[in-house]
């Protein structure tokens, strides 16, 4: 990803383009997106459930219908 003095410049670049008043509601919102992120996608994982659905088992196959299907 990004080194040290990559993310250093950005955050030089964004407090000299925004102004360091507008800084803590920036942080304020990328940390409310970070929550609403992380409780959606725990929500869709629970909406999977514990049954494991979705995922591949060893020994069962998927049929399919249709001109894609193979014998």
């Amino acid at each position: 990803m990004f080194g040290l003095s990559e993310l250093a410049l950005i955050l030089i670049v964004v407090v000299v383009v925004l102004g360091i008043k507008k800084l803590p509601e920036l942080t304020r919102s990328a940390g409310k997106a970070a929550r609403i992120f992380k409780s959606e996608a725990k929500a869709l994982k629970e909406q999977d459930g514990p049954s494991g659905s979705g995922r591949n088992v060893a020994g069962t196959g998927i049929e399919r219908d249709g001109p894609a299907a193979r014998s």
